[in-house]
């Protein structure tokens, strides 16, 4: 027990030290830029946002750089409009920050700011973070960026207002399954009580995450529930989401938010999984787990990674080769 203390307290010293450097290094910076992961979600949108907008009411010149197309599910957010692709601080560049994403690759074509700018810093909470970068945030147990985003701000003592809060908020709702996973603690409750005190409508944040499906996202919903595939005594479930099952049910490939943990949360299912079809032979795979199967070292087993209940990959191969691979893999933990 007091190795493990002793762990923590040099952990925590740490940190603080890395938040001291990230400090310096905004009050030194005349230009910043957040940034984006591909196919961006609630927690690294609503990050890159919050932290963005903070940094542009503390007086600084800030880009908010995407590398993808930003899903409909998240429009309704503060500063939104703010995102877009390669900015005019491009080559100018003195500190870049980078929010949930644990590799650089991650970043698509703007991989390319990391030997832009002179000081890249690396905030996330996957276990698989590649530790890239000069200035460290990175904590596996914290149950989103999010809540790490709040912490620097607070620690910092940076701006927050009422839409940087809604940012926030929505990163931390989303990557928590709603605060259901086990990555939530006293700590993440108590950030969500600050949120509501700035003033969010956690109402209508709700509504607008979880409550505007679209017909064309419903009809893709029951048509996946149709044709999922359950394994292994009904502890394994995978469904295949096709091109031609897009365009035959008018959906896109955003509409596919939210089907794998809905396969998850079947009583019966331990793991779950969905492919998605891309392109030819180029399958995004996601994965959701149940205690005690560990999502992370499945996909871990054909080189993905994320967390321990939420990991992904993209696959070389056609749907049916990938449900192979993923079968095994799932098999291999399961049994």
């Amino acid at each position: 027990m007091r190795s493990i203390k002793i762990y923590m307290k040099e952990k925590l010293i740490a940190m603080n030290s890395e938040k001291d450097e990230l400090l310096k290094a905004i009050g030194n910076s005349d230009y910043i830029a957040v940034v984006s992961h591909i196919n961006p979600d609630g927690d690294n949108l609503g990050s890159v946002l919050g932290l963005g907008m903070s940094l542009v009411q503390l007086g600084k010149k800030v880009d908010f750089i995407k590398p993808d197309i930003i899903p409909d599910d998240y429009n309704f957010l503060p500063g939104v409009e703010r995102l877009s692709g390669y900015g005019e601080l491009r080559d100018k560049l003195d500190l870049l920050i980078v929010l949930d994403c644990s590799d650089p690759t991650r970043l698509g074509e703007n991989q390319k700011l990391i030997d832009v700018a002179k000081i890249v810093v690396n905030v996330d909470h996957h276990v698989s973070n590649t530790m890239f970068g000069d200035i460290l945030l990175v904590d596996p147990k914290a149950s989103s960026t999010g809540e790490l985003v709040f912490d620097i701000i607070e620690d910092l003592n940076l701006p927050i207002d009422e839409e940087i809060a809604t940012c926030l908020y929505t990163a931390i709702t989303t990557d928590t399954g709603r605060f259901s996973y086990q990555s939530v603690t006293a700590s993440t409750h108590r950030i969500a009580a600050s949120l509501y005190e700035l003033g969010i409508n956690g109402y209508e944040i709700n509504k607008r995450l979880y409550q505007t499906r679209s017909l064309k996202r419903t009809r893709l919903f029951s048509r996946a529930m149709a044709e999922m595939e359950l394994m292994f005594e009904g502890k394994g479930a995978v469904v295949k989401i096709s091109r031609r099952m897009l365009e035959e049910t008018g959906a896109s490939m955003e509409d596919t938010e939210g089907i794998v943990e809905f396969l998850r949360d079947t009583e019966s299912v331990e793991a779950a999984c969905i492919l998605k079809e891309m392109d030819e032979n180029l399958i995004k795979a996601s994965i959701r787990t149940k205690d005690p199967i560990d999502a992370n070292k499945i996909c871990g087993a054909f080189g993905g990674g994320g967390h321990i209940r939420a990991s992904g990959r993209t696959i070389s191969a056609t749907l049916d080769e990938a449900a192979a691979l993923i079968s095994d893999a799932i098999k291999r933990h399961i049994e």
